[in-house]
């Protein structure tokens, strides 16, 4: 089964959708799904909400990516907002985001809490790549372009990044955003294929222009679409497995 997490901007399909909740132990998701020839199912969460009404430091990652667990989803791919701190990324660009550092300070991190011993995951490959090479071969074949690679500076939010703070994150990563912790860390845990696609939406403060909220939008709304139709293409009609990546087996027992 597959996943896409859409991120601010991105919350709908452009097809009909069906709806349903999943219990988790964590909390209750509202997924929808579409069912494709093959008879697997797309499923569609949105990240903050439809309504955009979850901040990034609230959103109940644990039960998001439970949910997709139990509804048997092994490949994610997602979207995410994200400012800039490299000269050579624009907003509007897209970014293929391959690593990360985090910096929130609140967030519960993981589903192991030591109920069945102690487990620790890999995190030499965060992002998987093997859909990130699918995800590029495909991308040269529309009109999607990739401007490169980036590595994810994650904050805490709700409120963006002081002067200072972007002066220190930019020697360690491209871009900034506030979602991809610990998001991609419990797909991880579970065995699943994830990768993110980064939409540049702005400068990071004191960077160049001043953030305005137009200039977000404006940037999710000319991709959030293509984007969309290309992960749906990908689920649609490519081989996905899980024998070129290591995903399934991250978790070591200890």
């Amino acid at each position: 089964m597959y996943a896409i997490i859409g991120g601010t901007g991105v919350y709908e399909l452009n097809t009909s959708l069906e709806n349903i909740e999943v219990n988790t132990e964590y909390g209750s998701v509202e997924v929808d799904f579409l069912e494709i020839e093959s008879g697997e199912k797309i499923y569609f969460l949105s990240r903050h909400g439809k309504k955009h009404s979850k901040p990034p430091h609230l959103v109940n990652y644990r039960a998001n990516i439970m949910a997709l667990n139990i509804l048997g989803v092994k490949y994610i791919y997602s979207t995410a907002a994200v400012g800039s701190m490299n000269e050579k990324y624009e907003p509007g660009d897209l970014v293929i985001i391959d690593d990360f550092i985090d910096f929130t300070k609140s967030r519960i991190m993981t589903f192991y809490e030591g109920k069945s011993g102690v487990k620790h995951v890999d995190m030499s490959e965060p992002y998987c790549s093997n859909l990130i090479s699918i995800f590029l071969k495909k991308s040269m074949n529309s009109n999607v372009e990739i401007k490169g690679s980036a590595i994810y500076v994650t904050t805490e939010g709700p409120r963006f990044e002081t002067k200072a703070e972007i002066n220190m994150y930019k020697n360690f990563g491209d871009v900034v955003g506030m979602t991809s912790v610990p998001e991609v860390v419990l797909a991880k845990e579970l065995g699943m294929c994830y990768a993110t696609i980064g939409i540049i939406t702005n400068w990071c403060t004191g960077f160049k222009n001043e953030i305005k909220f137009h200039d977000i939008e404006n940037s999710m709304n000319m991709n959030k679409e293509k984007l969309t139709q290309l992960f749906l293409e990908i689920f649609k009609n490519d081989n996905i497995d899980q024998e070129s990546c290591h995903c399934n087996n991250a978790v070591m027992n200890l």
